[in-house]
């Protein structure tokens, strides 16, 4: 659905962005993250058309954005930072006119209007002015005007910026009632945003991509934990000795349990040193407690890549 390749952009000799690529199929939600001037609304600028690159292609649902932005605008709702909203107008009056301008036929106008009220919940302010409405209940209005043509994709740049942890949630979960029927970009700098909409997430630091994963993917390591009920003597020799450890930590748990964090050479998913390790310690008759993969947060990875390279 969209596909981007090797697009870079620069404005007055700063580079926005540098050689992105990525590709994200039908159905799926995914997060843009990354810190403030990361590039991440030129990136967003250039999907919908609104921004030309300095090099590279990108296309929407098979349409190249560069050669037919029209196309591409018809086939996307978008939710710029933002939302171009007329405070004088009621709600009803607003999507009467953005239905217009999307060109919807006057027979279906009323049940697309009906359709993005109620995905929205805006019915009980259809005839309130916008510039009344709290700006949770503003977001949301920007959100109806964006599905209102049942985009098969939608494309939110920082979607709950400025919001109070309240309507934070309440947008949350309308994003992710909106993806059972549309495919969605959304960008952020909001690492919990992340982790409550999306299942994949694209990394962007300074202009490039630093990460494109699965955060389950991203979660797992090759490092292990081994916690044992008391010190052992050999202990830190005898894993040292194991192929493939790189490092090792000894501290203690909570619980005054000795705790060893054994570092793999290799991040590979197949680098499991938990085996070998489970073997050492039943050879050894170890006090065993607990032996597992170390996992990593988003936050973990996020800081990693934003303060390396």
């Amino acid at each position: 659905m969209i596909e981007v390749t090797n697009v870079s952009k620069s404005y007055d000799g700063i580079e926005a962005l540098r050689n992105a690529s990525y590709k994200i199929s039908k159905g799926e939600i995914v997060g843009l993250l990354g810190p403030n001037g990361a590039g991440k609304t030129t990136m967003i600028k250039i999907l919908t058309g609104y921004l030309q690159p300095d090099e590279g292609d990108a296309t929407i649902d098979g349409i190249n954005v560069l050669e037919k932005p029209q196309e591409v605008q018809a086939r996307i709702g978008y939710l710029p930072e933002s939302a171009p909203l007329y405070p004088e107008l009621s709600v009803q009056s607003y999507l009467e006119m953005m239905a217009d301008l999307r060109e919807i036929p006057e027979t279906e106008k009323m049940d697309r209007m009906r359709e993005a009220i109620l995905a929205t919940g805006l019915q009980d302010f259809i005839v309130r002015p916008i510039g009344q409405l709290s700006k949770g209940l503003r977001q949301r209005v920007g959100l109806a005007q964006a599905i209102l043509h049942r985009p098969p994709i939608l494309i939110l740049d920082e979607p709950t910026i400025g919001l109070d942890p309240t309507q934070m949630v309440e947008v949350r979960s309308l994003i992710r009632r909106l993806a059972k029927e549309s495919t969605i970009l959304f960008s952020t700098h909001i690492l919990s945003e992340v982790e409550a909409l999306c299942d994949r997430v694209i990394i962007l630091i300074n202009g490039e991509i630093r990460a494109d994963a699965r955060l389950s993917d991203l979660a797992v390591t090759s490092n292990v934990v081994l916690v044992l009920e008391k010190r052992v003597k050999e202990a830190q020799e005898s894993l040292r000795a194991l192929a493939n450890v790189q490092d090792l930590k000894i501290t203690k748990t909570q619980d005054g349990y000795s705790q060893y964090y054994i570092q793999c050479q290799s991040q590979k998913k197949s680098a499991d040193l938990c085996p070998a390790i489970f073997q050492l310690a039943r050879e050894k008759d170890w006090p065993l407690r607990e032996l597992r993969p170390d996992r990593q947060t988003l936050e973990t990875v996020f800081n990693e890549l934003a303060t390396t390279g």
